[in-house]
């Protein structure tokens, strides 16, 4: 329990020739609300696409990805510990997948079910626990194509938690949703958190972060530019020189937001 969940230790990573993250560092201890805060094309896609296997990090001396205390894991065994919501997966889901379809293609690692898969009683159980959870199990057999925003978005949710992981990362969580659904979205969020799951918000919008989440680090250029407990990051001064403008930063009921 005492094991660091996430260490990365002087991650560089080149998409084409541009060095995209450089020098990046991070430890994730278990239980630790973290969020990654920094504007677009500071390199949080590419720490989400590193931490999937997607992007590998440059050979480097001192350079280390371990998670939970193992320098190299088969993919599917790491898809196992950590659960991770994208926007590049949401787009996947656009066939006529029911929502129950989407939680169960989690345990194949898979958008929807496909007819070679096996699906057990067990697996069924567990998927319909995991709608009723995020309060959309009455919706279980809509295609996603009938549900909200904000309902789908909650399906892709579930398909990260079928295998029970100890760290859910969510990237850009509420982009393209309204009012409403990102209202509901970040109440689901902390739910999460407060169940014991270890959450890890990837954003350039300060209000996705959870009154939960304990540490932020900014992002600029690929690298970490400040990081450290919540209150002593998020200050007008540090955010307006990472989003380039001057900024007044409002807070109310725990959330943050810009002015």
């Amino acid at each position: 329990m005492n094991q660091p969940l996430l260490e990365l230790e002087h991650v560089s990573v080149m998409r084409g020739d541009r060095l995209v993250l450089d020098d990046f560092s991070l430890r994730l201890d278990r239980g630790q609300h973290t969020a990654i805060l920094g504007p677009n094309g500071c390199g949080k896609s590419t720490l989400i696409k590193m931490l999937t296997r997607e992007l590998y990090p440059l050979y480097r001396e001192g350079t280390r990805v371990r998670i939970l205390g193992e320098d190299r894991w088969h993919v599917h065994d790491l898809r196992l510990m950590l659960g991770i919501v994208t926007n590049d997966l949401i787009q996947q889901c656009t066939r006529e997948y029911t929502a129950r379809e989407i939680v169960l293609g989690g345990f194949h690692s898979a958008v929807g079910v496909q007819p070679y898969h096996d699906i057990t009683e067990a697996m069924e159980t567990h998927a319909a626990a995991i709608l009723d959870r995020l309060e959309i199990g009455c919706l279980r057999d809509r295609p996603l194509e009938e549900l909200s925003s904000g309902e789908a978005r909650r399906a892709v949710i579930g398909r990260a938690l079928v295998h029970n992981p100890a760290v859910l990362v969510f990237d850009e969580p509420t982009n393209s949703l309204d009012l409403a659904a990102t209202h509901d979205l970040r109440d689901t969020m902390r739910a999460l958190a407060q169940s014991g799951i270890t959450i890890v918000i990837v954003t350039h919008h300060l209000p996705d972060l959870v009154p939960e989440i304990e540490r932020v680090l900014l992002m600029d250029r690929g690298r970490v530019v400040k990081d450290g407990p919540k209150r002593e990051v998020l200050t007008a001064g540090n955010l307006s020189a990472l989003f380039g403008r001057n900024l007044e930063l409002l807070e109310r009921d725990g959330y943050f937001n810009l002015w």
